[in-house]
């Protein structure tokens, strides 16, 4: 699979000839500034979550793409009434058989509210399991025992967490949460992008290398082989 990273957790992975777009941010991201919005296609858009810094490109990017928005029930129905038609409500638990695999909603502990100050319902996270390779996105969630769950959905080839600390889980849970989940190869997200959340590169790799772990921190607009 190819996976092009957007910057914070907005990244894009390439399945069966599907581009699938996550927490579109990127706009008002000031380090993903070189990146061409008007440029990126989904076919898909997944949503983890309803707070500004994952969904402040949705409704441009799903209007002008015309891809199908995919999030928890709140979420898809706020973006109905934002203009947007192709939508996919899901919630926590439940899976679905998509052309381009199967997708199954899973906890994630975080909050969830949308930009207008709206109820966002319950965050999740997203396990994929597609002929070309599985992985799993977390969204923006805190160390859960939870995670021990997934294993029994898909072995995963790789999975994309986030590593920032203060909001979400940091390295050492992220290192922990890899263990859970018995995946070897993860990217990092939700990092650097605001004051709270900037982190040593060298010392995340080098903690990951020690755990016997891969971590990837791909530069924004890099796209990378997974």
């Amino acid at each position: 699979m190819k996976f092009t990273f957007y910057g914070h957790s907005c990244f894009a992975v390439e399945i069966k000839g599907k581009s699938i777009l996550f927490d579109p941010f990127i706009r008002h991201n000031e380090l993903a500034k070189k990146v061409d919005i008007e440029a990126i296609k989904a076919d898909y858009i997944f949503v983890s979550h309803g707070h500004e810094d994952h969904t402040a490109d949705l409704v441009e990017l799903a209007k002008r793409t015309g891809a199908t928005v995919v999030s928890n029930f709140e979420i898809v129905t706020w973006a109905g009434k934002q203009g947007l038609e192709k939508l996919h409500p899901m919630n926590t638990g439940g899976k679905w058989k998509f052309d381009f695999g199967t997708v199954k909603c899973t906890v994630a502990q975080h909050s969830s509210g949308l930009p207008d100050g709206s109820y966002g319902g319950n965050p999740m996270g997203f396990v994929f399991i597609t002929d070309e390779g599985n992985f799993y996105y977390s969204g923006d969630t805190a160390l859960t025992y939870d995670m021990e769950l997934v294993p029994s959905f898909a072995k995963l080839d790789f999975a994309v967490l986030p590593i920032g600390d203060n909001f979400t889980m940091g390295v050492e849970d992220a290192i922990a949460a890899a263990e859970m989940i018995e995946c070897a190869k993860i990217i990092g997200v939700h990092y650097d992008t605001f004051g709270y959340i900037k982190i040593d590169h060298q010392a995340a790799l080098e903690q990951f290398k020690d755990a016997g772990l891969e971590l990837l921190l791909p530069g924004i607009g890099d796209t990378v082989e997974v």
